[in-house]
């Protein structure tokens, strides 16, 4: 993961911490869990919280939120914004629809065009 404030504060020794996550976005771990394109025990469930798929998932989500807390000013905020965006460059998908069909890199791509000065 990276250095990023906002990645070491949701993050403890095992990676994404669930519960540090919900708290840093103020949000329930169960709308977590929908916003990460996971089911509910996958966050609630110590031996699932810290699979592969569950940790790549969230490591997805968080990376995304992490480049948005600046333009946003707070990780709320940049969390409102991934789970409602409309992404013109993707059929008006949100980040987080994306994140779900597995497709991070696409909304990576589209954050640097804007901050190369392109258009979405």
């Amino acid at each position: 993961m990276s250095n990023s404030a906002f990645l070491r504060e949701v993050s403890d020794q095992h990676g994404v911490s669930a519960r540090r996550l919900a708290a840093a976005l103020r949000t329930a771990k169960s709308e977590l869990a929908i916003a990460a394109g996971l089911s509910p025990n996958a966050l609630t469930k110590a031996a699932r919280i810290g699979s592969v798929a569950t940790q790549t998932r969230l490591h997805e989500m968080c990376r995304i939120i992490d480049r948005i807390i600046p333009w946003a000013g707070s990780a709320p905020t940049a969390f409102a914004w991934y789970r409602s965006q409309s992404l013109p460059s993707f059929g008006d998908a949100t980040p987080e629809e994306l994140v779900h069909q597995g497709r991070s890199n696409k909304v990576h791509a589209y954050l640097d065009r804007l901050k190369d000065g392109g258009y979405a």
